[in-house]
């Protein structure tokens, strides 16, 4: 299962079924999990951890030290989950001791061609990173989130479960779950409805989430007075709660 022209080091540890091709590097402190599936041309260093049945590309770069000028070589990690694909030429960075100290990756995320996870985030799971994709550092991605090609996501963003990165959006700003962003800065347009159904969220969650947006959104209330609003269905509708608890909690400017 390991080609002879790849390059596994000594204490790198792999599952018995996992496949390295042709020409890949896998480096010391790196952990592959079962049925996972390293193509030609990869390099993946470590201390990086990488679970059951992900896919890895000719060319990805993953667990490489963070791009981040004050990283002096400390023992930042990596952790990735379960049936992940990383495709052609991604790039995943290990942490920073100014932060965890390590990136995390969740499950059944799909990376495309040339995206890029910067150190010390945390993307959930079940997201899409369309090609060319990028995170700074210390972004937080829930789960379902879709970002569109050429997406940028500034440093210390968190971006809501459910959201909508619109192709080529500069995203400076928090964006609330289910809300679709685009544009340069990026500003909402509308609610996640078409992904919210797949999702198999009732039409009255939706309706429910579009009636919150528009408070938050199409209103002439302040901020606060619009969470204040909200307040009562928040108790009652756990979809408002989560769109609720994410703006209060948010230590950065909404996207508005």
């Amino acid at each position: 299962m390991i080609d002879a022209r790849a390059i596994v080091s000594p204490e790198a540890e792999l599952a018995s079924d996992v496949s390295v091709g042709p020409f890949s590097i896998i480096g010391p402190r790196v952990q592959l999990g079962p049925r996972t599936v390293v193509g030609p041309h990869a390099v993946i260093n470590g201390p990086t951890r990488i679970g059951a049945d992900n896919r890895i590309f000719q060319f990805a770069s993953i667990g490489d030290a963070p791009q981040d000028k004050k990283y002096q070589g400390e023992p930042t990690r990596l952790e990735i989950g379960d049936r992940n694909v990383f495709r052609e030429s991604c790039t995943i960075n290990r942490g920073t001791t100014l932060d965890k100290g390590v990136t995390v990756i969740g499950s059944d995320n799909l990376f495309m061609a040339f995206s890029h996870v910067a150190h010390d985030c945390v993307v959930g799971d079940k997201t899409v990173f369309a090609n060319c994709a990028a995170l700074g550092g210390h972004v937080e991605i829930g789960d379902w989130v879709i970002l569109g090609g050429l997406t940028a996501v500034h440093q210390h963003t968190r971006i809501g479960a459910h959201a909508f990165l619109a192709g080529g959006a500069i995203v400076r700003s928090d964006v609330p779950p289910y809300v679709m962003v685009a544009g340069n800065p990026a500003a909402p347009h509308a609610v996640n409805s078409e992904g919210l159904k797949r999702r198999g969220f009732t039409e009255e969650q939706i309706r429910n989430i579009r009636d919150a947006y528009r408070i938050v959104y199409r209103s002439d209330l302040k901020l606060s007075e619009a969470l204040a609003r909200l307040a009562p269905e928040a108790e009652r509708h756990p979809e408002i709660c989560a769109f609720v608890d994410f703006i209060h909690a948010s230590t950065r400017s909404l996207a508005r």
